[in-house]
């Protein structure tokens, strides 16, 4: 019994202890994957602030599926007049990158 309160309390911790890890991985992704030359969590570049972006979807079931679709595949209007290019990532890229920018505060 013992055991198994101990394994499920590190189950339940892990999420919370790689958060960090998890954010820092995606960071350095959108770093090199060139989103930073058009984009900052905190300020408008070319294109919005990623907190805007997420503050924008905050609470919209569809944001995650369709921000990773115009990661991929590029897009406009929504931000403005200048468009956002088509980006060579994988699908699992876009995600973790869609999944970090809906995360900020």
């Amino acid at each position: 019994m013992k055991t198994i309160l101990i394994a499920a309390s590190l189950a339940l911790a892990l999420p919370v202890l790689s958060a960090p890890a998890l954010a820092a991985d995606a960071a350095a992704l959108a770093a090199s994957k060139s989103c930073l030359a058009c984009h900052a969590v905190d300020k408008k570049l070319m294109g919005p602030a990623y907190k805007d972006v997420a503050k924008k979807y905050a609470g919209d079931k569809t944001a995650e599926a369709k921000l990773i679709d115009k990661v991929m595949k590029g897009g406009g209007g929504v931000w403005g007049p200048i468009p956002m290019p088509a980006n060579k990532v994988t699908h699992e890229e876009a995600e973790t990158l869609v999944k970090w920018v809906l995360s900020q505060k």
